[in-house]
C-alpha cells in the first residue's frame, strides 16, 4: 500500500512525504484506484482534501505529483506547499 502524508518544513511549510506501508493505523483513510491503495492519516487529510494523485514518468523520470487544490503557493521541486 502507498502512504501519502503531510509534513512540517520543505522550502514552503509543508510537504509531502510518500511510503511503501504494509499495515493500516487505527486513524488512516484508506482509497483504492485501479487496484492501487492510497493511505492518509487524519491529520494530513485535513491538507489532502480534494487533492488528486498521479503517476508521472516522462523523460525527466518517474514520481508520484500531488494537484493540492488548497495549496496557495509551491516551490519548484513540487513537493512543498504552503496553505
Amino acid at each position: 500500500m502507498l502512504r501519502l502524508s503531510v509534513e512540517g518544513g520543505g522550502c514552503a511549510g509543508f510537504q509531502y512525504k510518500f511510503g511503501l506501508e504494509t499495515a493500516l493505523e487505527d486513524d488512516d483513510i484508506v482509497t483504492e484506484t485501479d487496484g492501487v491503495k492510497l493511505i492518509v492519516d487524519m491529520v494530513s487529510l485535513d491538507l489532502l482534501d480534494g487533492s488528486e494523485v498521479d503517476f508521472v514518468s516522462n523523460l525527466g523520470g518517474a514520481s508520484f505529483q500531488v494537484k493540492n487544490p488548497q495549496a496557495a503557493s509551491g516551490c519548484g521541486c513540487g513537493t512543498s506547499f504552503s496553505v
